[in-house]
């Protein structure tokens, strides 16, 4: 930690948050240190104070920082004190939202896949095994809060308990548990938690000891009324004012009105509330990091985050940073300083050439075709191999969640969990299914499903065994595609192509997925996420802090088909059609 300045008090008064005795208004904005690149978390927090907030709010992600049981990682991207200490820095306050459970169209709502996976394990209640990793988790995370509590000189003045559990369940004494370990772990600060303001979710998610605040992006004064008559005294407050929303592949560009989110704001405030901003800086899901959605469908969560938020994916003000900081300013001192619009970034292209790497050579056979958990692979990727001893209609108990198949090394076609797909007609011969893990359900019932072939594979009715199952990890794909070729089949995916490109100065870039169909793209090793020609999205955004001057590696790993061997990168982004 940097050197902290004298210890101040935050409580929670009969009307208002009080800061040492005062009233104080909570006027923050949700920027999750996991989905920005760390060289980038102070401009981020810098940005925050200038449209007129004077705090910042993240979730954290328990399978960003323990991916593998028992290997637990505060460094880096994980680093959560340093982004605390940099929030400080800054002279902003914090509010830190440790769930274990987060939502945010995050991979599996952010529970690690091993905890999810555990036989019999009860997730988000009162279930012994659960509550022995969550305390576990808590105490990792509280040990780097808690010194960074306000009361000791640091910047964090609440801690959230779970996250929007009204909506799941209503197991008080789990929230107890959640409750105790908190304050065991030195915990002094207020305490919150959030619910959608309904009676039904208030009531279900409210825990003794823990202030109710709610999450809405309209309507204030009705959703204050009702936050009210749950509980008559402290502090209003919109832990989560919806000033955009998130968008999924197959859909358009979801954005709102900065006019409209504006008004509402200026509502939630004349009313005396506190307000969070989800999201003020939406960033990236990098790497393999979006969650999806299943509310009857399968919807997996594109790779930008950009959430239509006042700063863009590329940390740059919109419409509505201007608008919320003119109404900001109504009620509370507001900087002179704004930030720079930014400039277009360089436009050039990048001649690829295919590559082949190496692979496991004996992968172990299976009776049945084994799950992504069974395998214990973290990675999108598993090649499913058998024999088909007839033509005939090939059907699936379930693909989980997007598979190409391949017979002797021909394409046969691509089968769609969201579009309902479990069958499809081939000849004779060694079969091939590459499947895809699109995305975790981060909401509800289904969190911590298996992926990959689930419930079987038939053959006219008959079940198909011996199977082999070949992991294929993307950033591994990535980092090894300097290799000699192997004299793998050209014919079927992943096809993985390589260049190069040189800079004079890093600058943020924007990476044109226009013309590719399906994969990843890969810059000096660092995994940029997930494209995809169903749309909306049509660029990469590759943070400047990601790149170097001089020679820079472009890896793409391609899954439907290569037509141009070409990687243009463009002045702007492109997140598709807009939907308002």
């Amino acid at each position: 930690m940097t050197d902290s300045p004298a210890p101040r008090s935050f409580a929670i008064g009969e009307t208002d948050f009080l800061l040492d005795g005062e009233p104080f208004r909570v006027l923050s904005g949700a920027l999750h240190y996991f989905r920005v690149h760390p060289g980038q978390w102070a401009d981020r927090i810098r940005k925050a104070r200038l449209m007129g907030l004077n705090t910042i709010e993240t979730y954290v992600a328990w399978n960003a920082h323990e991916p593998v049981r028992g290997e637990w990682d505060a460094t880096g991207w994980n680093d959560l004190g340093a982004f605390l200490d940099l929030v400080a820095a800054e002279g902003m306050h914090a509010i830190v939202r440790p769930g274990p459970y987060i939502c945010a169209e995050w991979h599996n709502g952010g529970l690690p896949v091993w905890l999810t996976g555990m036989p019999g394990i009860g997730l988000r209640r009162s279930e012994p095994a659960y509550l022995a990793e969550v305390t576990t988790y808590l105490q990792r995370v509280y040990d780097i809060v808690a010194p960074r509590q306000i009361d000791r000189g640091g910047p964090v003045v609440l801690v959230q308990i779970e996250n929007e559990y009204g909506a799941y369940g209503s197991d008080t004494a789990y929230l107890e548990h959640l409750v105790r370990v908190t304050r065991d772990a030195g915990i002094t600060v207020p305490l919150t938690t959030i619910d959608q303001p309904t009676d039904q979710m208030l009531s279900d998610g409210r825990v003794e000891g823990a202030h109710l605040t709610g999450s809405f992006g309209s309507r204030a004064p009705e959703r204050l009324a009702t936050l009210r008559r749950h509980q008559p005294t402290g502090p209003l407050m919109c832990a989560e004012f919806w000033d955009g929303w998130f968008d999924w592949w197959g859909a358009a560009h979801h954005t709102t009105s900065a006019a409209d989110s504006a008004a509402e704001l200026d509502a939630l405030l004349a009313a005396g509330a506190s307000v969070n901003f989800y999201m003020f800086h939406g960033g990236t899901n990098f790497g393999l990091t979006n969650g999806a959605n299943h509310k009857g469908r399968y919807l997996p969560i594109v790779t930008s985050y950009d959430y239509d938020a006042p700063l863009d994916e590329a940390g740059r003000p919109t419409d509505k940073f201007f608008a919320f900081r003119d109404v900001i300013a109504k009620y509370a001192p507001v900087p002179d300083e704004v930030p720079a619009a930014g400039d277009p970034a360089p436009v050039f292209q990048v001649e690829v050439r295919a590559v082949e790497v190496a692979v496991a050579a004996s992968p172990a056979r299976h009776d049945m075709p084994p799950t992504f958990e069974q395998l214990e692979h973290l990675s999108a990727l598993v090649a499913y191999e058998t024999d088909l001893p007839a033509a005939g209609v090939l059907r699936f108990g379930e693909v989980r969640d997007h598979a190409w198949v391949s017979v002797d090394g021909a394409a046969v076609g691509t089968l769609s969990r969201t579009r309902g797909e479990d069958a499809i007609v081939v000849p004779a011969g060694r079969l091939r299914v590459l499947v895809e893990e699109q995305g975790r359900v981060n909401y509800d019932v289904r969190l911590g499903e298996v992926k990959g072939l689930v419930g079987g594979v038939f053959l006219d009715g008959a079940p198909l065994a011996g199977w082999t199952a070949t992991p294929l990890d993307v950033a591994a794909l990535g980092r090894d595609a300097a290799m000699a070729p192997t004299g793998g089949s050209a014919d079927i995916g992943p096809f993985v192509l390589r260049g190069s490109f040189d800079l004079d100065e890093v600058t943020d870039l924007f990476l044109d997925t226009g013309g590719w169909g399906k994969g990843y793209a890969i810059v000096n090793g660092f995994v940029l996420g997930r494209y995809w020609s169903n749309g909306p999205q049509r660029t990469l955004y590759v943070p400047a802090a990601a790149l170097r001057a001089g020679e820079n590696t472009l890896v793409v790993i391609e899954l439907d088909r290569v037509v141009e061997p070409v990687v243009r990168f463009v002045a702007a982004p492109e997140l598709g059609p807009r939907e308002e």
